[in-house]
């Protein structure tokens, strides 16, 4: 039973890894549109599908529940920076994407657990072993690396490492279900995404779209919601350092379908910066395999 229960786990979790992988074929079909309309029906179709969901599910007192704790243990501005930051994140994926960025969206991702390390380091006065400390070094040596090799600091990816990090960093301070979480950020966010969507009604290219597209930005509110619930299915039932092997299948993914698909330029640098984040991310990995062990024999 126990072993049937992690298959479940990685299956659950590896599939949601691999949708966040695949995110930018859906948000290449939407290119036509500018990046921050396509984040505005993103947060107003995930909070509706968030609120139909919660209905079907009867999770409704539980929501109420989970927000009044939240707000008796001062955990609401917490939620309300979740909301900003993962909406700063989406629209940076968003427009990376769309403009011929995908491979440094990868690599944000791919430095990610290092910048979560860091943060934990900083604001939540975690410690390193030795492998961890030199898994980080290697990681601030590869970007400021690269900065001196393009004459510019890769922007996108810290801006999509330390975005998703800081909004882990807040996750940790609400500790809600994914369900409720979820339609909490959107619902915070969803008034800014109406006032916007209503001062560009003028002027948007959404007056012209066809039921094809309608219904593609309906659905990255399904899409940004079905991984994030397979996640939470299949992390609970799986150790941490498996959760974290597994994260790294989406930007796998990603620089695959960069380089590949879209044929973004792969150039000596760039992968030498990969190379150096790869050897650090080894490096970290089997610090938490190597950690995790003797507390799996007792």
């Amino acid at each position: 039973m126990q072993g049937n229960n992690a298959r479940k786990g990685i299956i659950y979790t590896a599939c949601s890894f691999a949708m966040w992988g695949l995110f930018p074929v859906y948000w290449k079909l939407l290119e036509q549109i500018p990046a921050l309309d396509i984040l505005a029906h993103r947060i107003l179709w995930s909070f509706v599908f968030m609120c139909v969901l919660l209905t079907v599910l009867k999770k409704w007192k539980t929501g109420w529940r989970e927000l009044r704790l939240l707000k008796s243990e001062g955990g609401l501005l917490a939620l309300f920076f979740a909301s900003v930051l993962i909406s700063v994140n989406w629209f940076v994926y968003i427009w990376a994407v769309n403009h011929g960025f995908l491979l440094e969206a990868s690599l944000g991702y791919y430095i990610n657990p290092l910048v979560s390390v860091l943060l934990g380091i900083l604001f939540l006065k975690e410690k390193l072993n030795k492998m961890q400390t030199a898994a980080v070094s290697i990681a601030g040596a590869a970007v400021i690396i690269s900065a001196f090799q393009y004459g510019a600091v890769p922007y996108i990816a810290l801006l999509l490492a330390f975005s998703f990090g800081l909004y882990g960093l807040c996750k940790k301070r609400t500790r809600m279900s994914s369900t409720i979480g979820l339609t909490l950020e959107t619902l915070l966010i969803t008034p800014a995404a109406l006032i916007y969507l209503g001062y560009t009604a003028d002027g948007s290219t959404s007056g012209s779209l066809g039921a094809g597209t309608w219904a593609l930005l309906f659905f990255a509110g399904v899409f940004t919601a079905l991984p994030l619930l397979l996640f939470a299915e299949g992390a609970k039932r799986l150790p941490l350092y498996q959760v974290g092997i597994l994260q790294y299948i989406a930007p796998t993914i990603t620089l695959m379908l960069g380089v590949f698909v879209y044929h973004e330029p792969f150039s000596g640098q760039k992968a030498f910066t990969f190379i150096c984040i790869w050897a650090a991310l080894l490096l970290f990995t089997f610090s938490q395999i190597k950690w995790k062990r003797p507390i799996k024999s007792r």
